[in-house]
């Protein structure tokens, strides 16, 4: 995810009385957290199982899923900063016949600058059918973690996003994120906690094109 800052925002990390929008002399304060963004990639929130296997006809589909109520906390742990992300899981199959589990393959991922995967752990989600039902669900937790150091801007870029700017200033129209170094630096300390599916390449295709 690539952060758009517009010319006339101050990027602080101090919470204290001021408040996400608020209007101060110079800007408007946006406050900005060490923790990883949650977040579930596009493509990769549902999944559909065919039976034959290798069909995609409509008729053929068996299992859909989907991953829904994403809710994330982050706590500090010495040094690191712990992201869990918790998920339901939902199902739906196409015949409400005996009990009948499936397991479903779902990635963890912690990503750095919006392209670089820095962890992954790849789990899997237990669905139970009960007997003459056609609904299933599970609870799904994932965690990562996060080195504190590196999800925190360097004190010189600090400065340059909150430095105040007022009308008329020649670098109040100057977006700080056009400097290539500042933009860079504002990605390399952006993570995000992505889950999704982990799905192939047939049933990404699936996705991408139903």
């Amino acid at each position: 995810m690539k952060l758009r800052i517009a010319a006339f925002i101050a990027l602080t990390v101090l919470s204290g009385c001021r408040t996400r929008g608020d209007f101060v002399d110079g800007g408007v304060y946006a406050i900005r957290s060490s923790c990883p963004i949650a977040a579930v990639p596009a493509g990769t929130g549902d999944v559909t199982l065919f039976n034959p296997a290798g069909s995609t006809d409509s008729t053929a589909i068996d299992v859909t899923a989907a991953i829904s109520d994403v809710r994330a906390v982050c706590q500090e742990a010495g040094a690191d900063m712990v992201s869990t992300v918790t998920f339901t899981v939902t199902a739906l199959r196409r015949d409400a016949g005996p009990a009948r589990q499936v397991v479903l393959p779902y990635f963890d991922v912690a990503l750095q600058g919006g392209s670089r995967i820095v962890a992954k752990r790849v789990g899997q989600a237990v669905i139970n059918f009960p007997a003459g039902s056609l609904h299933g669900w599970t609870r799904v937790q994932a965690s990562i973690r996060v080195n504190r150091a590196a999800a925190t801007l360097p004190a010189n870029v600090r400065a340059i996003l909150t430095r105040p700017r007022k009308a008329g200033d020649t670098q109040a129209a100057v977006d700080p994120l056009a400097d290539p170094g500042v933009r860079a630096a504002v990605a390399n300390a952006t993570f995000e906690h992505l889950v999704g599916f982990q799905l192939t390449q047939d049933q990404l295709r699936y996705n991408a094109t139903r």
